[in-house]
């Protein structure tokens, strides 16, 4: 096969700051070395029909300056060839029709198990390289790597959490905010870490498919009643929405029937999960006779097509010029990541999990210091809490209870405080634990 095969682009799954970066960077790249660029517009949607009419021409003209914008210059759909041997025929059919021997694909775990899918099956005859794309920032990527358009989107949810919680003060009332993450909680803490929010729950730290509903409800309850025991009306909890996918099946059920998308999976985007948590937290409360005003927001679309923070803008272009640059070299079936700076393949083989078939994924891991400096910020109820008799009856007189009567309601989360708060610092040899003031 000529180096100098022509070479495809296209994006799936769904949109993520950055991907018009990647695509104009890989153009460029590829059209200064001698090759034709076509785009291959809605991702995989028309190519597993067999459908060869829906590609774009890319010229440096075309794609010089469309980095800046959001979006995707060349569309975008989560259509997935690999449903049907069918599907993954006609793309490879449909690719040897338009003479493409090299195909860059950008997308999250379901594109990246479709590229090397396809890779497989086309048995040498068409080059795959993968660019890693996904707000969620789930990919397994090394440690610190984030998957592109996640500083992004966690920059444009910061600002609007920060407005949320001036509104939330400013009219005594709580926001429950759903922030995006099917499967891990890393936006939702990037979120609530960096804009300071009352309270952030994440998937990580409830057993999936294991835990009540009401240890959800009740850690949330206890946050508004630990403001409010200390004078604040006011809050804002930001919740990852793999949070669904924690609760007992049990409890799930008695929500009603859920949609779920072909893998199984819960279809986050149907499931108001802020609202269903909003009227438990206030039926909750209420049993005290507590009131709160609870608003609820859901945060992603707002953040998928936004322009790109220069972060991502850098980022993005050096994924563009690393995949073009490889593939058009000889190189295949790798994702393209940058560590350390420089360009580093990591080949399908350690990035798809062998037991299921699918990309591994990433989740935020409770012991580092980075999730234990966040949850010490937070406002809920901890394990001191219940053993200081001043704070435990200020806490007990908000529900209008004893304090043993508020630690038979909510003594339970407690328990569930992580036994390994300190953060990993150990003080140099030869010096005090706590140094001299």
């Amino acid at each position: 096969m000529s180096n100098h095969s022509k070479l495809a682009i296209l994006a799936s799954g769904g949109p993520a700051p950055g991907i018009n970066a990647v695509i104009g960077s890989a153009t460029i790249r590829a059209v200064l070395s001698g090759v034709e660029v076509i785009g291959i517009q809605d991702g995989f949607r028309w190519l597993m029909e067999g459908d060869t009419s829906h590609v774009i021409p890319l010229t440096v003209g075309d794609t010089t300056r469309i980095h800046f914008r959001g979006g995707s210059h060349i569309g975008i759909s989560r259509s997935n060839p690999t449903r049907t041997e069918a599907g993954i025929a006609n793309v490879l059919k449909a690719l040897q029709q338009l003479g493409i021997g090299q195909l860059i694909t950008i997308g999250g775990d379901g594109t990246a198990y479709s590229a090397w899918r396809i890779a497989e099956a086309a048995r040498g005859a068409l080059r795959i390289v993968h660019v890693p794309k996904t707000i969620d920032n789930d990919l397994d990527l090394p440690h610190d790597i984030p998957t592109f358009g996640f500083q992004t989107a966690r920059h444009i949810g910061v600002e609007l959490v920060e407005n949320l919680k001036v509104d939330a003060r400013t009219t005594s009332r709580w926001y429950f905010v759903l922030a995006q993450g099917r499967k891990a909680g890393h936006l939702a803490l990037g979120i609530g870490k960096a804009s300071g929010a009352t309270i952030t729950l994440i998937p990580e730290e409830f057993p999936r498919g294991a835990t009540p509903l009401r240890t959800i409800v009740d850690t949330l309850a206890g946050s508004i009643l630990r403001r409010l025991a200390y004078g604040r009306s006011d809050g804002v909890a930001v919740l990852a929405e793999g949070l669904v996918d924690s609760n007992a099946p049990h409890d799930l059920e008695q929500l009603g029937e859920l949609p779920r998308d072909p893998y199984g999976n819960i279809h986050m985007a149907d499931v108001d999960l802020a609202a269903i948590l909003r009227k438990a937290v206030a039926k909750r409360l209420a049993e005290f006779g507590v009131s709160v005003t609870i608003m609820t927001k859901s945060i992603g679309y707002e953040l998928r097509c936004a322009d790109p923070i220069p972060f991502d803008l850098e980022y993005c272009r050096d994924l563009g010029y690393c995949a073009a640059r490889y593939i058009i070299e000889g190189g295949s079936h790798v994702m393209v990541s940058m560590q350390d700076g420089n360009f580093v393949p990591i080949p399908f083989s350690k990035v798809i999990d062998e037991r299921t078939g699918f990309s591994r994924v990433r989740m935020i891991d409770l012991e580092s210091d980075r999730y234990k400096i966040a949850r010490t910020y937070m406002i809920r109820l901890r394990e001191g809490d219940f053993d200081d008799p001043i704070g435990l009856a200020r806490l007990a007189e908000t529900i209008g209870r004893t304090p043993d009567q508020f630690i038979r309601e909510f003594g339970h989360l407690a328990a569930r405080e992580p036994a390994t708060m300190r953060l990993s610092v150990a003080p140099p040899k030869g010096t005090l634990a706590t140094p001299k003031i």
